[in-house]
């Protein structure tokens, strides 16, 4: 498993300056996709010295890692609906939105293609999807409790099956999704297709 060393609080200026980085960090991204865009760019736009930037984070692919953990443009919220199959549904409708809106939408994208051709970004990218993971589990813990799951569900199958899921639907097949998706993912996952 992939440990993310999280970057030391930027500073100056403290959470209000980081904020100012990590957003300019992720439109540039959006914008000019991650060869191009650069850290001088980055200052520039957040209103901070790169010196400054390069002193806290020392490469693109470390100050787009913090950004990805601490920005709340890739925030999904952790529902509590009361039972397993609600906490899902809003996860699914959540991660729906997130990437068919923009700047967020773009944002993802942005970062899944990135991560593919640099080395040094995947290894950040897997420290985010580790971190939404650890957020997830309660909803898995919740539900163990409550008798809808057995102890010892793999955590990690069921948020993939549901993510990607959307993932494919949104981003590689461009395929609009109704209403519906959400509830009909979510049954499918937990309840398996319906047979003759």
């Amino acid at each position: 498993m992939t440990t993310l060393h999280r970057p030391r609080p930027a500073p100056g200026g403290g959470p209000r300056r980081k904020q100012q980085i990590f957003d300019a960090t992720l439109r540039a991204l959006a914008r000019d996709g991650f060869e191009s865009m650069t850290i001088e760019g980055i200052a520039e736009e957040s209103g901070v010295n790169k010196t400054t930037i390069y002193r806290w984070w020392p490469s693109k692919s470390a100050l787009l890692g913090a950004a990805l953990i601490d920005a709340p443009l890739l925030e999904l919220p952790i529902p509590d609906t009361g039972h397993l199959r609600g906490d899902l549904e809003h996860l699914v409708d959540s991660l729906v939105r997130l990437l068919t809106t923009q700047p967020s939408g773009s944002v993802a994208q942005a970062v899944l293609g990135a991560a593919v051709g640099d080395p040094g970004l995947a290894t950040y990218a897997q420290g985010f999807f580790a971190d939404r993971l650890a957020r997830e589990q309660s909803v898995i813990d919740r539900a163990v409790a409550r008798g809808e799951l057995p102890p010892g569900t793999d955590t990690m199958l069921l948020m993939d099956l549901l993510a990607g899921a959307v993932w494919l639907r949104v981003v590689f097949r461009r395929l609009p999704l109704d209403e519906d998706f959400a509830r009909r993912t979510v049954a499918v996952v937990l309840d398996g297709v319906p047979t003759a």
